[in-house]
């Protein structure tokens, strides 16, 4: 079946009319004479057999057959003005959407983000932050950065980076802290790993362990956040949180550290990679 010969200057005439109510302010709009707007709207009308306008003293007021086919152009040309917006220098901006562990997002990704806006200024990156868990179809996620072991069934994973593990806490309990036993004394703050605490203190030597009863956590940034109000010790990646030791708002009392996992970039096994993720892959692993 042949596509008909659409009238779109008619048909923009008649959506800026519509939605100003009005063909005098639709022609300021679109920098045509009144008469010209006129002109195309009752053109379209003829076109198609019906009117799409009353013509009342203080404007205009849609048919019924008006109000119907309004929705459908205002979406058609926002959706095409959105499309020409990531046209630039002659090129397609391409849209990404990545998700992120919330730790490793403000840790690592978000100071570096420029740099990856500079590398690659036709790719469209879109952030999201999650707590370990994705859905690619559901949130159109072209990538994935997760923390753990990097088995994920159906699923693609390159190491990104380790993320070692150790306390974390306020200047002021660190002063406490001179060996880990000290660690009894004080509130020790959990996620939802909670092999995490039992390893670390095997690392450090420490065979009998500390049974830890502080509050859990659904994500390592709000608990960090807790540790630096003072609501006690948390056992996070330094890495991740090294501006604000570099500061003096967050002390690592102990060098003894504990591997549990890794940061890994992850995609659904077999899909196509687009060009936009394929650049964020090799600058991220980069």
């Amino acid at each position: 079946m042949s596509r008909p010969n659409l009238p779109l200057n008619a048909l923009r005439a008649f959506e800026a009319s519509a939605r100003h109510r009005s063909f005098t302010k639709a022609a300021r709009e679109l920098f045509v004479t009144q008469a010209a707007i006129s002109h195309q709207v009752k053109g379209l009308e003829d076109r198609l057999g019906v009117r799409l306008f009353h013509r009342v003293p203080r404007g205009l007021m849609l048919t019924d057959e008006g109000v119907a086919l309004l929705p459908a152009l205002s979406e058609s040309f926002d959706r095409i003005g959105r499309l020409l917006e990531r046209f630039q220098d002659g090129r397609l901006r391409e849209v990404l959407t990545v998700s992120a562990v919330g730790t490793f997002a403000v840790g690592w990704l978000l100071p570096r983000l420029a740099a990856f806006r500079e590398a690659h200024p036709y790719v469209d990156l879109r952030l999201l932050t999650n707590n370990n868990r994705v859905d690619f179809a559901a949130e159109g996620l072209g990538a994935a950065i997760l923390y753990g072991d990097g088995n994920w069934p159906a699923a693609d994973a390159e190491r990104v980076l380790d993320a070692p593990l150790s306390p974390l806490c306020t200047p002021q309990i660190a002063a406490t802290l001179r060996q880990p036993a000290d660690l009894a004394r004080h509130v020790l703050l959990r996620t939802y790993r909670v092999q995490d605490w039992p390893a670390w203190f095997a690392a450090a030597g420490l065979s009998d362990g500390i049974e830890a009863r502080g509050p859990v956590f659904d994500a390592s940034l709000t608990m960090v956040q807790a540790a630096l109000q003072g609501e006690g010790v948390a056992l996070a990646p330094p890495v991740m949180f090294a501006r604000a030791l570099a500061e003096g708002l967050l002390a690592q009392p102990f060098a003894a550290t504990v591997s549990t996992g890794a940061y890994w970039l992850v995609s659904p096994k077999g899909r196509p990679v687009s060009a936009a993720a394929e650049a964020f892959r090799t600058w991220l692993l980069g």
